[in-house]
């Protein structure tokens, strides 16, 4: 579970209430009409937007939010480099007893022990990175298509409580509470915006990142192992591709 996606929901919520309670009355602030015009609305243009299953699988795909990425390069790395010392001391069929956490990776050497051709190792692991790519894709964009759709609902909410209003201008005194109500829509809309589905379309999208860096050093490790690549050569070439504070020190790649 990754604390900080929670904390930060909560602590953004926290800090709105927070702010309302100590300036007057919660109730003030809640408009059911309002509530079901921004997120209904929110959800009614999603779903216009794009196919029912693909939202139902971005939806699955956002719970990704929620949970530390198992994806780690630097990890796999130190994996793959453990791996191609013993294809090169004992052969490649001896990694068919190795226990390998990433599943990603336990495919590549599955294949790789069962003898499958270089190419085609190479081509099956990129098919599957390319689908991971697309399928991560249509969960970031739906979130952020979400949080600008959000406020634009906010806006149509507002402008139909204006229009409520200004038919009651008979009545001066039911101008100000209609207005509170009418702004309130858009207060909902940037909040559902700005505090939930923005922060997870760009948590998706770094996650995605992630993911692709270790698939993408998972495709070129296994490609080395079947080459049969030296140890010290694989580390430097995967290595390459991480930033220079997560790469080896000169220290560790002389021992």
């Amino acid at each position: 579970m990754d604390l900080g996606t929670i904390i930060g929901i909560v602590l953004g919520f926290g800090l709105v209430l927070g702010s309302i309670l100590l300036g007057g009355s919660l109730g003030a602030f809640i408009d059911i009409p309002s509530l079901l015009i921004v997120v209904g609305g929110t959800i009614a243009a999603t779903l216009t937007s794009e196919k029912l299953p693909r939202v139902l699988g971005a939806v699955k795909v956002a719970k990704t939010a929620f949970r530390v990425p198992a994806a780690d390069a630097v990890q796999t790395i130190q994996v793959i480099v453990k791996l191609s010392n013993i294809a090169r001391r004992e052969g490649v069929l001896a990694l068919e007893n190795e226990q390998i956490d990433d599943t990603f990776l336990a495919k590549g050497v599955r294949m790789a022990v069962d003898g499958l051709p270089q190419e085609e190792i190479r081509a099956t692991l990129s098919a599957e990175l390319v689908a991971m790519k697309r399928r991560h894709l249509r969960g970031q964009k739906l979130f952020k298509f979400m949080a600008t759709t959000a406020p634009s609902m906010g806006m149509i909410g507002t402008l139909i409580g204006l229009v409520q209003m200004l038919q009651n201008l008979s009545d001066p005194s039911a101008i100000g509470p209609a207005m509170a109500v009418a702004l309130l829509t858009t207060m909902y809309g940037a909040i559902c915006a700005f505090m939930i589905f923005g922060p997870i379309g760009e948590k998706l999208d770094r996650y995605g990142a992630e993911e692709t860096a270790n698939m993408t050093v998972v495709i070129e490790g296994v490609d080395s192992i079947v080459k049969g690549h030296n140890a010290n050569m694989i580390k430097d070439k995967l290595e390459a591709r991480l930033p220079p504070d997560l790469r080896g020190s000169d220290d560790q790649k002389a021992a």
